[in-house]
């Protein structure tokens, strides 16, 4: 166990910090669909493609390249991964057509599919044993404060001011994040080597593929709404852009509260029990958007209870693989990772194929039965010792 020095008391903010920037640059098409699609003349189907392609690479080259870096030093390797990203978002203001921004668009996230998994594993070395639940959970708040403050940010300026001042604004982040993980992380960090035996030992692990199959099965479920939120609601209520920024807002906000919770009581619950709780909520709010279809004042709640669950659900997955088997921690993360693409992938695939048909009103009803899955799954995960030894 690496301890912290005093120069990086701050190292898992400066890791919080560039799951910021990864969350925005996998989630800023999502934000302004409709800008994209006008601005580079093609439907919002296609705009969705861009999301679908890009989870599609993240999904392969997570686990890909956790297994070609794991001797690296994890400041340089996660620096230089925030150092692509802001290039690449930059590079995206830029894009003269659709096939330019989307060949930058998989390049940028073939090198960023490091970032979130390596994250975790770094936060596990640079914690005690008894805080790596809450450390964990503290560093994927990124992903919260990505779509809290990230997302509805996105969205207004591409509204306001156009898709490329929005890839600029990124990439602005991306070069502050780059700054402050230098700065702040400590060096000579390394985790276990990743070797062909540790792919072989997660899949004989029951309960790692089984947390596996729940992560793609939730963020399918989500994302064959969350990809085409926007133009849902403009489509179903006739909400502006800026109605569409506040129900992002409202969906950042409650995940990032939702993390907050998580990361005070799984200490003291467990990841299971705080797992199967926030999933509940994940639920109960695509259910009520499902129910709510229409109305924006109810869909909006219904945001602000799925918000709740969205993101504290994926922090919990992590604290869980990581129990699961401390040793392959960095592998098993990754794998998480790439599984949560491709629900990613799969849930904006069936969501683009429900829009372009013009079939609004399955997405709810599809996106429910991906949760219910998810959440038999969790019962099925259910620990056979105290819950307090899996914490």
């Amino acid at each position: 166990m690496t301890s912290l020095q005093p120069s990086s008391r701050l190292a898992p903010t400066a890791l919080m910090f560039g799951n910021i920037v990864t969350g925005c640059s996998v989630l800023a098409p999502a934000g302004m669909l409709p800008q994209l699609a006008e601005g580079l003349s093609i439907g919002v189907h296609t705009a969705g493609l861009l999301i679908t392609f890009g989870a599609v690479v993240l999904c392969i080259c997570s686990p890909l390249t956790a297994w070609l870096t794991s001797r690296f030093d994890r400041r340089l390797l996660l620096a230089v991964t925030l150092l692509v990203l802001a290039l690449g978002n930059l590079a995206s203001a830029f894009a003269p057509d659709y096939a330019s921004l989307l060949a930058i668009r998989l390049v940028m996230l073939a090198v960023g599919a490091l970032y979130t998994p390596q994250a975790a594993g770094t936060a596990a070395l640079i914690s005690p044993v008894e805080k790596r639940g809450s450390t964990i959970a503290y560093v994927f708040l990124g992903w919260s404060l990505a779509a809290a403050v990230g997302l509805p940010l996105i969205t207004f300026i591409g509204s306001h001011s156009g898709w490329r001042t929005a890839y600029l604004a990124v990439a602005a982040a991306g070069a502050i994040s780059f700054v402050l993980l230098t700065w702040r992380l400590p060096s000579g960090l390394k985790g276990a080597p990743v070797e062909l035996t540790t792919w072989i030992a997660l899949g004989r692990n029951r309960l790692v593929v089984l947390l596996l199959l729940i992560t793609m099965l939730q963020m399918s479920g989500q994302f064959v709404i969350f990809t085409f939120m926007g133009p849902l609601l403009t489509k179903l209520t006739g909400a502006d852009p800026n109605q569409v920024g506040l129900v992002f807002a409202i969906y950042g906000v409650c995940g990032f509260l939702g993390v907050v919770i998580a990361t005070r009581i799984v200490d003291g619950w467990g990841a299971y029990r705080t797992s199967l709780l926030f999933s509940c909520l994940l639920f109960t709010g695509i259910a009520l958007w499902t129910i709510g279809a229409g109305a924006y004042a109810l869909m909006a709640g219904a945001v602000a209870v799925w918000g709740l669950g969205f993101a504290s659900t994926n922090s919990m997955q992590q604290v869980r693989l990581v129990a699961a088997a401390p040793p392959l921690a960095s592998a098993s993360v990754s794998l998480n990772t790439s599984v949560l693409y491709i629900g990613q992938a799969i849930g904006s695939a069936v969501g683009g194929s429900l829009f372009a048909r013009d079939a609004l009103g399955a997405t709810g009803p599809v996106a429910m039965g991906f949760v219910v899955v998810a959440l038999l799954a969790i019962l099925a995960s259910r620990p056979r010792v105290p819950v307090a030894a899996m914490a």
